[in-house]
């Protein structure tokens, strides 16, 4: 009697488990043939940009959603997206003056259209899919070390290095390749592919705030067995790597293309090592 009883109780908790693996991998898979007809075709559709940053940043709460409840998963997507437009709106609009935190900042059409006027609505997507990727990643890459005070303070840190590396190799795929952004000049004497100092070092102190906030959602309040390593991040990360890198080889920016190159391979080669552990 008590044997049927715990059936019926995994056979419960087993459905809706299901269904969210169903969910997930049926995005993915969208996902990948959308990612690849990205790489195929010839030219840019607009479409399929919207497309790909949309599934990227559902995706990424997808994946979460297997290890934690929507509803924290949906608060720390919220609380990303709104963070990271607002910051990108400050920068950008010419009303305000501030060109903060990132530097004076552009929005061509290609973005696409503004919510109320002051971000793209591809940004705040944008920023869900980047940090979350970046989170997972680091995750995986941090795992050997998972049992130490200070790991949480690791996957901060490595989270927002990440978020940094991913912009850029953004940077030139997003202002050279396609023109969905431009950045005024500045004062600073280096730039990368017309990207000031200050614009990065802005995505990893925004991302840094982000996490301040979002972190608290995402942590197990009651933490069961160990759970098996999660590559769907690393993944997702590493794409947005691929498809930065082989715009910018279409576009013929070829230092674009090698740092790119170098930043997948050390990721990769960490995270390889992390969930071997």
């Amino acid at each position: 009697m008590e044997s049927a009883k715990s059936n019926n109780a995994k056979a419960k908790v087993s459905g809706p488990e299901k269904s969210q693996l169903v969910l997930h991998w049926s995005l993915t898979i969208v996902l990948g043939l959308v990612f690849a007809a990205e790489l195929v075709l010839p030219q840019r559709w607009p479409l399929l940009d919207a497309a790909l940053i949309v599934l990227a940043a559902i995706v990424s709460v997808t994946a979460l959603n297997r290890q934690m409840p929507l509803q924290n998963v949906l608060l720390a997507a919220t609380i990303t997206a709104v963070l990271g437009g607002v910051a990108h709106g400050l920068s950008s609009d010419l009303r305000l003056g501030l060109a903060m935190p990132f530097g004076p900042l552009y929005f061509r059409e290609a973005s696409g259209a503004k919510i109320f006027g002051f971000v793209p609505w591809t940004i705040p997507l944008l920023w869900v899919a980047a940090l979350f990727s970046a989170r997972g990643t680091a995750r995986v890459i941090v795992r050997p070390w998972r049992k130490l005070k200070s790991y949480g303070y690791w996957i901060i840190g490595l989270t927002a290095v990440l978020i940094v590396a991913f912009d850029f190799a953004l940077e030139p795929f997003a202002v050279r390749a396609n023109a969905f952004w431009s950045w005024q000049t500045t004062k600073f004497a280096f730039t990368w592919y017309d990207a000031s100092p200050l614009n990065f070092l802005g995505w990893g102190v925004v991302a840094l705030l982000i996490l301040a906030f979002a972190t608290p959602t995402l942590i197990k309040k009651q933490p069961g067995s160990r759970s098996a390593v999660d590559l769907n991040p690393l993944c997702l990360w590493l794409g947005g790597m691929t498809l930065f890198a082989l715009g910018a080889a279409k576009a013929s920016l070829w230092p674009a293309v090698g740092a790119d190159a170098v930043m997948a391979i050390i990721v990769l080669v960490f995270a390889i090592r992390g969930a071997r552990w």
